[in-house]
């Protein structure tokens, strides 16, 4: 029987604080597996403890649902968890999983598989993306950002303009005290992509080579003459958590959905191309040297 000791909870207050409620469920869900693992007690008898059907409980376990009160104390009364300070913060931490992050004031203009990604990439400690039609969303202006925007399915201007505010407020993760690192590697192509017209192009290019001016920021560029090193599907996105419950995540955007790769076979394909597009790419210093002279020609 399991007497609250079995696998320790994890630093609430520290993941909160990383990546609000969706790093909070997957926390919570890996805690609630390791204690049924713990305990004996399959899947199939979990589900029927919370009145549900295998396939709900796979899904909380995963952290992809919200928590019900009852569900997760019924689930931790059944793995012999009754009493304690174990019981207690995995009942709290369940309650602060079902707060909404700051980005749920974006909602309207937000689809639910882009609200995953923004939790999860508040969360990260290493961001490493490549693009290679437009500049990364991090390092976008609102200039910028805007245009983009503006070409996408987002019609309404008032949808724009919550679009384009989320964006720049998710930059704020890179000027928090303990920011990720982030790693992005772009197409030449971005560089010379005309979105907004010229002073927008001149504005977003200077603020890149200000941008990696900070420490925990690196871009690189691939050159057209590079262009063996950019032989890739398409643009993606590798996420890395200081949470050792949390693994690897590969993020693909596609147009109206996202996938989230985690397997580790998977993560590890594009580990390898991150690493090949970055070799092969111009150094940080030469990438900047390249930026600006894109950038005096406008």
């Amino acid at each position: 029987m399991a007497d609250g000791r079995e696998g320790n909870p994890p630093d609430a207050a520290v993941a909160e604080a990383r990546g609000g409620p969706t790093v909070l469920r997957i926390l919570v869900g890996a805690q609630l597996r390791r204690l049924r693992e713990a305990s004996g007690v399959t899947r199939q008898a979990a589900s029927e403890v919370i009145r549900g059907s295998e396939a709900k409980m796979s899904r909380l376990e995963a952290g992809r649902v919200g928590f019900r009160r009852r569900d997760v104390a019924d689930l931790l009364t059944a793995y012999g968890v009754v009493e304690g300070a174990a019981r207690d913060v995995v009942l709290s931490m369940a309650e602060q999983a079902n707060e909404p992050g700051w980005w749920h004031g974006y909602t309207d203009a937000m689809p639910d598989w882009f609200s995953t990604y923004v939790g999860l990439e508040q969360a990260a400690t290493i961001i490493r993306t490549y693009e290679a039609q437009y500049v990364p969303g991090l390092l976008q202006t609102e200039g910028y950002a805007h245009a983009v925007i503006d070409l996408g399915q987002a019609v309404r201007t008032d949808e724009i303009r919550q679009r384009v505010e989320l964006r720049i407020h998710r930059q704020q993760l890179l000027h928090m005290r303990q920011p990720p690192d982030y790693w992005a590697v772009i197409d030449e192509a971005v560089l010379r992509r005309n979105m907004g017209g010229r002073q927008v192009m001149r504005d977003q290019l200077d603020h890149i080579l200000e941008a990696g001016k900070r420490p925990n920021i690196t871009v690189q560029v691939v050159p057209f003459d590079r262009s063996d090193a950019a032989a890739v599907g398409g643009p993606f996105t590798l996420l890395r958590f200081a949470e050792p419950d949390l693994p690897d995540i590969v993020y693909l955007e596609q147009l109206n959905s996202a996938l989230y790769l985690n397997r580790g076979a998977d993560v590890e394909i594009y580990l390898k191309i991150i690493d090949r597009l970055s070799a092969g790419a111009l150094t940080p210093r030469t990438s900047s040297e390249l930026i600006a002279s894109v950038r005096d020609t406008l």
